[in-house]
């Protein structure tokens, strides 16, 4: 009898596995490398936001380094798309990796050699080498509304009111007392007279007012495009770029510097791409889209998801989308949920695994051009101070997270024992399976990554969807933003591209089944459509229809 209790117990065991939804078969064709004639090739690629100093340490030494990331790279991509244990990324944005004397790098002392901490310049085209095999582009930062004041530059114009390099700063022989944007000290004594420095003491701003600078400034353009083989760059803090008194950020001479610089480093290879940092609200982000930047970082669509995600309601992220979606040309921004500057996803959502793969579900089915920071794949912590959100990647349980043989730079996370990638693999239902899954996803179908966006009202208040179109398809994607079930809801749009017609209807994120078909009505309309009975709490949907 008890033999047979366990035959039974093993057959209905084996039963429910067999039942349960398996996510369907994805083929991914990756994207081409980018040539002259691409246009906005960015669009079909997901970026990964990497700090050097924090990814591997190959020498054992505590700190991260290029050669590090290059074998850590086949967890990037491994550069075979029938492959589904790497992450699928397809491009790389490295923090800074020019010459520094602090650990973050965003304070230069030679912009045309290779941090020392990382490597030299020949580790660094050997990196490149190894992304491009797989298939992945790169961009790296490039901070050029400041230096240190370690840099030669700076020591040269900091001697005396008649240095050579003394207008490659901002100067003034008084002691002005207005503060920056945020309200911060801004003028700083050396000498007999004052600098400014819009971010810390440490950082003057250079005077772009000065022909001399724009032109060394070009020439560290051409150097990284030219001879280290870049695809790109992410700019820093642009928008301060020059200031005219006490009006500090988005002056027309900002304006009117990157449009010039625009032509230049398009002169030199036109596919070459810009991803502009503009800290501040979408309407003020726009102008520098086009003939500037060709995509800029979207802030206030972050706060918007994130927003959604810990509230469970839809109201703030659905009105921010579509408002972002009519502001920018098609899919012209980068969308992200936190980086190297913000408290990391998991502790802004209290360690919420559930809420952390909805956010993840939402910004990788928007459009636009994703961006995802190091370590947020598997659920890293980290709040204030910087160093703290900026900690070594958690690639293991083993003694140092598998980063170090030694100490790290910086301490890990005390959760890292259990959050980490080689526990994450094998965990079909880990956050780090969600990332790959949906990446994954975008990777294949066209209509995440370029389609028009197309808004449906739900009639609940927790449960947001959208219609991704195209014209090779269409994607329709429902999130139930709420910690309960949902089942009050229809899927509702007046008009719409879709053809009208009965379509069938195929769940490609976790392979949910038992999907309803879809009817299509004149003008495209869709009326009380309901794909599910009942949308688990959390739970996201991506259903392509046929």
């Amino acid at each position: 009898m008890r033999r047979f209790a366990l035959i039974l117990l093993l057959v209905l065991t084996t039963a429910t596995v067999a039942c349960q939804p398996r996510p369907p078969r994805v083929d991914v064709t990756p994207p081409p490398m980018p040539d002259a004639a691409s246009g906005t090739w960015w669009n079909d690629r997901v970026f990964y936001e990497v700090f050097v100093r924090s990814f591997q340490d190959s020498d054992a030494d505590g700190i991260g380094d290029l050669a590090g990331l290059i074998e850590r790279l086949d967890y990037l991509n491994d550069g075979d798309p029938r492959t589904d244990d790497d992450l699928g990324v397809t491009g790389l944005w490295l923090m800074p990796v020019a010459e520094s004397p602090s650990y973050h790098g965003y304070d230069v002392v030679d912009y045309m050699a290779v941090e020392q901490d990382y490597g030299d310049a020949a580790t660094f085209r050997r990196l490149m080498e190894e992304a491009h095999a797989r298939g992945m582009v790169v961009i790296v930062d490039l901070v050029i509304n400041h230096t240190s004041n370690q840099h030669p530059w700076f020591q040269e114009a900091a001697a005396g009111p008649d240095a050579v390099r003394r207008d490659w700063y901002v100067w003034s022989g008084e002691h002005l007392t207005y503060r920056g944007p945020w309200g911060e000290q801004v003028w700083y004594k050396r000498g007999d007279a004052y600098y400014y420095a819009v971010f810390v003491e440490s950082m003057p701003d250079l005077n772009y007012r000065t022909p001399a600078v724009s032109d060394a400034i070009y020439e560290v353009s051409r150097f990284w495009l030219e001879e280290m083989g870049v695809d790109g760059y992410r700019m820093d803090a642009i928008r301060h770029l020059i200031e005219d008194g006490q009006q500090q950020e988005n002056t027309p001479e900002t304006h009117a510097w990157l449009q010039a610089w625009h032509d230049y480093y398009k002169g030199i290879r036109p596919q070459a791409m810009t991803v502009g940092e503009v800290w501040t609200r979408s309407e003020d982000v726009v102008p520098y889209v086009g003939d500037e930047m060709d995509i800029c970082f979207e802030f206030d669509l972050a706060s918007a998801i994130l927003d959604g995600a810990r509230g469970g309601t839809t109201g703030v992220v659905d009105s921010i989308a579509q408002k972002v979606e009519m502001l920018y040309p098609p899919g012209q921004y980068a969308t992200f949920l936190t980086n190297h500057d913000q408290e990391r996803v998991m502790t802004q959502l209290r360690g919420d695994e559930a809420k952390a793969k909805t956010a993840a579900a939402v910004y990788l089915t928007l459009p636009g051009v994703p961006f995802l920071y190091y370590g947020e794949e598997i659920g890293m912590s980290g709040a204030k101070p910087d160093e703290r959100i900026r900690a070594p990647m958690q690639w293991s349980g083993e003694d140092q997270a598998g980063f170090s043989t030694v100490t790290p730079w910086e301490g890990l996370q005390a959760d890292y024992a259990t959050r980490n990638v080689e526990a994450q693999r094998a965990d079909d239902g880990s956050l780090l399976r969600r990332y790959i899954r949906l990446i994954r996803l975008r990777s294949a179908y066209e209509a995440l990554r370029t389609g028009s966006l197309i808004a449906v009202q739900t009639g609940n208040v927790h449960v947001y969807a959208y219609v991704r179109h195209s014209e090779a398809e269409d994607v329709l994607v429902v999130h139930n933003l709420g910690a309960d079930p949902a089942s009050e809801y229809t899927l509702n749009v007046r008009a719409s591209p879709l053809a009208p017609g009965r379509y069938r209807v195929r769940e490609m994120l976790a392979g949910v089944r038992g999907i309803a078909p879809l009817t299509v009505g004149a003008q495209g309309a869709i009326e009380g459509y309901v794909p599910l009975e009942t949308l688990a709490a959390g739970e996201s949907l991506v259903l392509v229809l046929r």
